[in-house]
């Protein structure tokens, strides 16, 4: 069996920090947005739509992309690190 790879970021540092991605198709800009999804991971989510030329006939075509962190579904939910308890402090003796 395969070893599971271990994200290099917190949820926290993709949150703050992943910034959309644009990809080119047919010469045409697109940006991705940033996504969490449903199941936990996270990366970039683009759907739509575009008209691509086949033999100089345009046809639409669905897009569908998804570019998931490795990883990224096994992080803990935010916060990344639980607080510590405080220690309580000693009782004195009561006279």
């Amino acid at each position: 069996m395969a070893k599971k790879s271990i994200c290099p970021i917190t949820r926290s540092q993709f949150r703050d920090q992943a910034k959309p991605v644009t990809i080119t198709i047919n010469d045409v800009p697109m940006v991705v947005p940033t996504k969490e999804f449903s199941t936990g991971s996270f990366g970039w989510y683009l759907n739509g739509k575009t008209v691509i030329e086949i033999d100089g006939t345009p046809v639409q075509v669905q897009l569908g992309l998804n570019l998931t962190v490795i990883g990224s579904k096994e992080l803990a939910d935010a916060p990344e690190a639980a607080p510590q308890p405080a220690l309580a402090a000693p009782v004195s003796g009561v006279a």
